[in-house]
């Protein structure tokens, strides 16, 4: 499957777009946090300040006026930029959920021996292990859409076609339609993550898609978060770092 290549796309445009509602600049508060880990972001982390003219899909397309927008935006009547959809917490979703471990540890300095134990950011992996944390993450981002339990097939239809434009090959195209089929297990999907900084880069992405006002969304993101085996101070701080990311 390629579905390292489709979420940096995500992430690539998600940097574009927060970067055009002048709010923090996501770009460089990646560049920033992974050069404070010993390392340069990877991937399609470095890959996001380009603009979105560029390749990929078109955040507004995708998070806005596409299929998925019309699973976690306009049903909701949701605005582009508003707090429902966190660009930020999509674009930096690994450093972020690296911030919010040294935060509840009180670490303010930089702790690259800590990956030893917790696990890399997602955006300073490679191969064969960015594949799969990147298919962690795309599977949480549908799980959360579908948690206000409205999807019909029209919208399923336009979701693949959103993929499919992006680059999917037949392998992830059939997994993408499973993920809309399936039921939504919070413990199946937490049994995904393959260590501490994945749950957490998993929690995190779902709370950028959930509305954390309807009741069905918040409970979704509750029970990941038990499933997921994430205290209520990681919690908190993951989604402090969602909204802070804007």
């Amino acid at each position: 499957m390629n579905a390292k290549s489709i979420l940096e796309q995500v992430m690539k445009q998600a940097a574009s777009g927060q970067k055009g509602t002048g709010g923090l600049d996501v770009q460089d508060m990646v560049n920033r946090v992974t050069s404070s880990l010993g390392g340069s972001a990877g991937g399609g982390a470095r890959r996001g300040g380009g603009d979105s003219s560029g390749g990929g899909v078109d955040m507004k397309s995708l998070l806005g006026g596409g299929a998925l927008g019309m699973l976690i935006g306009s049903k909701r009547g949701r605005k582009m930029g508003g707090k429902a959809l966190k660009y930020g917490a999509i674009a930096g979703v690994g450093v972020l959920a690296w911030r919010a471990w040294q935060n509840s540890r009180g670490d303010s300095g930089a702790e690259s021996g800590g990956e030893a134990k917790e696990g890399r950011p997602m955006e300073r992996l490679e191969g064969a292990s960015r594949e799969q944390r990147s298919l962690e993450l795309l599977q949480a981002v549908i799980m959360a859409a579908r948690a206000d339990g409205h999807i019909d097939d029209r919208e399923r239809a336009l979701l693949t076609e959103q993929i499919d434009a992006m680059g999917a090959d037949a392998e992830l195209h059939d997994w993408v339609e499973r993920q809309l089929s399936a039921p939504l297990d919070a413990e199946a999907l937490a049994r995904q993550a393959d260590s501490p900084q994945a749950a957490r880069e998993m929690y995190l992405v779902s709370v950028a898609v959930i509305d954390d006002q309807n009741p069905m969304e918040r409970a979704w993101l509750d029970q990941l978060g038990h499933a997921l085996g994430l205290d209520d101070g990681m919690r908190q701080e993951l989604e402090r770092q969602a909204l802070s990311a804007g």
